[in-house]
């Protein structure tokens, strides 16, 4: 395994990322074979990339729970007891043991980030991460990484796994910046408004914006820079 990265994954125009991607499946089960390519694939369980698909997939069984954003096209979910129509921009949680039938349209393109677990319970069922969802009051990053006054942030958990301690909902922040430091979790941010620069410990930088896809390793050193508003669509282990 690389060391932890930032890792660009998408962006809303469609231009090209510096980020490499490997063409293979997570695993004898994925449902989307060498259609994945993988940016980063953790010996925890946790990998991030992209799917390029078109056409229909029936999965009795879904093997793992993944979180997709929809870079192109558009893709239909469909499961005992729910559809949901994804177009560019929209998100979905999809979860372990699902019985899903997908649809995609043609040069449907998205990105993931799915956890692997052995030996855990399934949570079938998929989530939508409705963008206007109404967030909760939530902790500031620690004073003493913060560089300037202290943000007032919102969050809300739209899916909350304890078995597999995957979280994905919903954050947003006025503008700050904070001094690098590791990652504290694996996250998959989908910028819904703004604009961030993030920087690691050899002071490259990633200037993510709205529409934009970005993978944030575990232990991966990250500065944070915002000058505007920020809401984002995350999803953590």
């Amino acid at each position: 395994m690389s060391s932890p990265r930032i890792l660009l994954l998408a962006r809303a125009d469609g231009s090209r990322v510096p980020t490499p991607f490997k063409s293979a499946a997570l695993g004898e089960l994925d449902p989307f074979g060498e259609t994945r390519q993988i940016a980063w694939q953790g010996d925890d369980g946790v990998s991030a990339g992209l799917v390029s698909f078109s056409g229909n997939s029936v999965i009795d069984s879904y093997p793992y729970s993944e979180t997709l954003v929809v870079h192109a096209g558009s893709v239909v979910l469909n499961s005992a007891t729910l559809t949901l129509e994804l177009g560019v921009g929209d998100c979905a949680v999809i979860g372990l043991g699902t019985r899903l039938t997908l649809q995609a349209s043609s040069d449907s393109q998205w990105a993931f980030c799915a956890v692997d677990l052995a030996n855990v319970p399934a949570r079938p069922g998929l989530t939508l991460l409705a963008p206007h969802t109404q967030l909760n009051p939530s902790a500031a990053p620690e004073p003493q990484i913060l560089i300037g006054p202290t943000p007032q942030c919102r969050a809300l958990n739209l899916f909350d796994d304890a078995s597999t301690e995957l979280r994905v909902g919903l954050w947003d922040s006025t503008p700050y910046a904070r001094h690098g430091r590791p990652h504290k979790l694996h996250e998959l941010m989908y910028l819904l408004e703004g604009s961030v620069t993030l920087q690691d410990d050899a002071d490259t930088t990633v200037t993510v914006g709205t529409g934009d896809t970005v993978f944030v390793a575990k232990g991966a050193p990250c500065a944070w820079s915002s000058a505007v508003y920020v809401r984002k669509v995350y999803a953590v282990k």
